[in-house]
């Protein structure tokens, strides 16, 4: 798609390319291709599938070659000569009119960066897709980790219902203790009342019939017989 221009110059003929598209046209590999937008500095977007996008002036995809030195080729020289033939580069100068050098600083450097960037263009979903996967892990250790905590209150509860049902037969047993003793001792308080009224009489001689003597001493046989027993009453 053509670019605006200024009056009186030519216009240029702009074009949105993928690195692959851009390998295909000047026949080198993808790294080649997207050293080479680093190196022109094309600018870079996304299209809607997530993939890079450079946008290239097509009038620079040119095939200049290289000029030959005429001076003796230094060892630097030799191994350029020796990279450049392993992988050429076909392009023409770059903007601010220097010549394109595979033995450039930068360039040496770039494969590794750019392949790093290469795979993650050419996989824009390759870690998203695995976000789903790790989502629904999490979400089963979360599912499993709350059946555990429910079977363990489950079994708490059990227990402290066990514990609740045995203080409860102990507690209904003391009730019952107590009333017998209730019981038990009210029983022995009407003895004794009696026992007084007997002593009182023995000691006022209000009972008709015997002799003192003879009255009082049955009187005191059946006294002590009734404290024995309301004593062994008193201690069940």
């Amino acid at each position: 798609m053509p670019s605006r221009f200024a009056p009186g110059e030519a216009p240029m003929c702009v074009a949105l390319l993928t690195y692959a598209d851009l390998s295909a046209r000047l026949n080198i590999s993808r790294e080649a291709a997207r050293s080479l937008a680093r190196r022109r500095r094309w600018p870079r977007s996304r299209s809607d599938d997530g993939k890079a996008l450079i946008t290239v002036d097509l009038s620079e995809l040119r095939y200049t070659p290289r000029p030959r030195r005429a001076r003796e080729a230094s060892h630097t020289d030799a191994a350029a000569a020796r990279m450049e033939a392993l992988e050429p580069f076909p392009f023409g100068p770059s903007p601010n009119g220097a010549p394109d050098s595979y033995s450039d600083a930068f360039s040496l450097r770039e494969p590794v960066a750019t392949s790093l960037e290469n795979t993650s263009d050419s996989y824009p979903d390759a870690f998203s897709s695995r976000e789903p996967a790790s989502t629904s892990l999490e979400n089963a250790s979360e599912i499993e980790a709350l059946k555990a905590e429910v079977a363990r209150l489950e079994d708490v509860a059990t227990a402290y219902r066990a514990v609740f049902e045995r203080e409860r037969e102990r507690a209904d047993r003391l009730a019952a203790e107590l009333m017998q003793a209730a019981a038990e001792t009210a029983a022995a308080n009407a003895w004794a009342a009696r026992l007084e009224d007997e002593v009182a009489d023995l000691r006022t001689g209000r009972r008709p019939g015997g002799g003192v003597a003879g009255q009082g001493a049955l009187r005191l046989g059946q006294l002590a017989a009734s404290i024995v027993q309301a004593d062994r009453a008193a201690r069940r």
